[in-house]
Parts: C-alpha cells; sequence; structure tokens
C-alpha cells in the first residue's frame, strides 16, 4: 500500500470521529465569541473544561485509530469491504510473510522452468 500513514482510506475510515470534533470545536468558539451565560469563572471555566477536555481525549483516540488502522491494513490481508467472511473471495493484499513464501515458490518454479 503507500507510506503514508493516513492514506484516503484511513482518513474515510476516521471521519466518524472527525465529525464530532468539529461539532465540538464549533461550540468552543461560539461560546468564547457569545458567551450567552456571561462571564464568571466558575461556570465558564466548567462550560469550557466539559468542552476542551472530550475534544483533547477525543482527538488523541482518533490519532491513535488511524495508527491502528494503518497498521493493520499495512501488516495483515485486507479483503474488499464487507466480503472477509464471504467464500471464496480473493483478498486485495496479502501479509508479508505470505508474500514472501509465494513470491518464493514462483521464483522456484520459474527456475525449475528454465532449467
Amino acid at each position: 500500500m503507500a507510506n503514508k500513514t493516513f492514506d484516503k482510506d484511513t482518513i474515510l475510515d476516521l471521519v466518524v470521529n472527525m465529525v464530532p470534533l468539529a461539532i465540538i470545536l464549533f461550540f468552543v468558539v461560539a461560546f468564547a465569541v457569545v458567551n450567552p451565560f456571561g462571564v464568571e469563572s466558575l461556570p465558564s471555566g466548567l462550560q469550557f473544561a466539559l468542552l476542551i477536555v472530550p475534544f483533547v481525549a477525543l482527538a488523541i483516540l482518533t490519532y491513535l485509530s488511524g495508527k491502528a488502522i494503518a497498521g493493520a491494513e499495512q501488516s495483515g490481508t485486507v479483503y474488499p469491504p464487507g466480503a472477509a467472511t464471504v467464500p471464496g473471495v480473493e483478498p486485495l493484499h496479502e501479509e508479508e510473510s505470505e508474500l514472501e513464501e509465494s513470491t518464493a515458490e514462483d521464483a522456484a518454479a520459474v527456475e525449475g522452468e528454465t532449467a
């Protein structure tokens, strides 16, 4: 696959987490600019903490999920979406160890034909 950690398919998988991040960011900016509840240290601090803490946690979770998805796609056998358990479906990408074995077998077969 690609050398990039976050390729197009990984980004599409992570959109599920990016939508809530955008919504939370919108409310942080809206409450900072409009400030409909007035300025008091305790309520405003709690209000922003209840928005910023989940935003940071979800951002970290999204990054780690992206790394895990990209790592699984690069190291494991990849099937078409929804076809991993369907009998007879050929994988899109095979594991590196299976790929090396099949390449070695193919090379031995070619050498046997030419000799």
